[in-house]
């Protein structure tokens, strides 16, 4: 298969559905940047160890580093996401359901941002996936049920392991710093929080930015007659695109969610800032080494609340919580639901 930059662009202008799939993509990595990426930085913000914009711009960077480098180290998640359905051997028709899926994903994640509530675009993603490949003609026989397994094992890693490693680091730190000045350690933590934050945006590019390559070269293998992508290494071209693409959308920012998550979830200090960002830290690139795709609001947002917990159960915002839950538990059915209804108009009109 001809994976070249230049094949690809010949073949966006001779294939119109190559092309509604790619500005798609691109549409889904950037509005992921946009509302995903600012729960990386929210804590350092709230904390007042860096004023919003100039913590964007970092997490622009690092988002598009994270993207980059881990991409080209270890692409297991990418390759999780690209095996997890199978669109049959129509290319065509599992090229015009690719569309549908991401046009049902950007519907489903732009209503959900504006009203400020911290959505999964990786949770959105793969009930994208899944209802267009159900709606594709193959029926339940095209999800892949060793690799969907793997969202079932994020789930309760980006929870459990988030809340169990957020609340011991608090504790170690808090150990650690138990006779210090705090005047002096607050300095500490206001760099340490910036790295933090910067750790947290590296891993979440590495997360969602490999999902979406993911897609992206699933619906560049479709144009060229192929069913999948198994075996294919992913082009660093694709990788630097998609990169800019997030950073650029996580330069817009997110100040809605920066509130939501950091300041009316529970109120943190500088340390446990920093302790919410090393734990969600950690869980990420545990996950994305063994390919497994996590969720980076569930990870970062369960962080928090075990850095809150380490402190007393009262200081957790729990309205907060119950409302992302909700939301994150509709995700499913609804953004599944969407894609499978797009995927059959899409393929009734194409």
């Amino acid at each position: 298969m001809d994976v070249t930059f230049t094949y690809f662009c010949q073949q966006i202008f001779s294939s119109p559905a190559l092309l509604v799939t790619s500005v798609l993509t691109l549409g889904v990595i950037f509005v992921n940047g946009w509302t995903d990426a600012p729960n990386a930085i929210a804590t350092c913000i709230t904390t007042r160890c860096m004023r919003p914009r100039p913590a964007i711009m970092m997490s622009a960077i690092f988002n598009f580093l994270g993207v980059l480098i881990m991409t080209r180290i270890n692409a297991s998640v990418a390759s999780t996401i690209s095996n997890m359905v199978d669109f049959g051997t129509d290319t065509n028709t599992a090229l015009i359901a690719l569309s549908a899926a991401l046009f049902s994903i950007v519907v489903y994640s732009t209503g959900a941002s504006y009203f400020g509530i911290p959505t999964s675009e990786s949770h959105s993603l793969i009930a994208g996936l899944t209802g267009a490949a159900l709606a594709a003609g193959k029926g339940f026989e095209a999800i892949n049920g060793s690799e969907w397994i793997k969202v079932i094992y994020g789930l309760v890693l980006s929870l459990l392991l988030g809340f169990a490693i957020g609340f011991i680091v608090c504790k170690i730190v808090t150990f650690i710093c138990r006779g210090f000045d705090r005047r002096k350690t607050n300095r500490f933590f206001n760099f340490a929080q910036m790295a933090g934050a910067a750790a947290m945006s590296f891993m979440h590019g590495a997360q969602d930015g490999q999902k979406f390559i993911g897609v992206l070269f699933l619906g560049i293998a479709f144009s060229n007659g192929e069913t999948s992508v198994h075996g294919i290494m992913i082009p660093v071209w694709l990788m630097i695109l998609c990169s800019i693409v997030m950073g650029v959308g996580t330069s817009v920012g997110g100040e809605k969610i920066i509130r939501s998550v950091g300041m009316d979830m529970v109120k943190l200090e500088k340390y446990q800032g920093f302790s919410a960002d090393a734990a969600a830290s950690l869980c990420l690139l545990f996950s994305s080494v063994f390919g497994i795709p996590v969720s980076t609001t569930h990870t970062k947002t369960s962080a928090i609340m075990g850095v809150g917990a380490s402190r007393r159960l009262g200081a957790i915002n729990f309205s907060v919580v119950r409302d992302m839950m909700l939301t994150w538990v509709f995700t499913f059915p609804g953004c599944g639901i969407i894609s499978y209804l797009m995927a059959k108009l899409f393929l009734a009109i194409f």
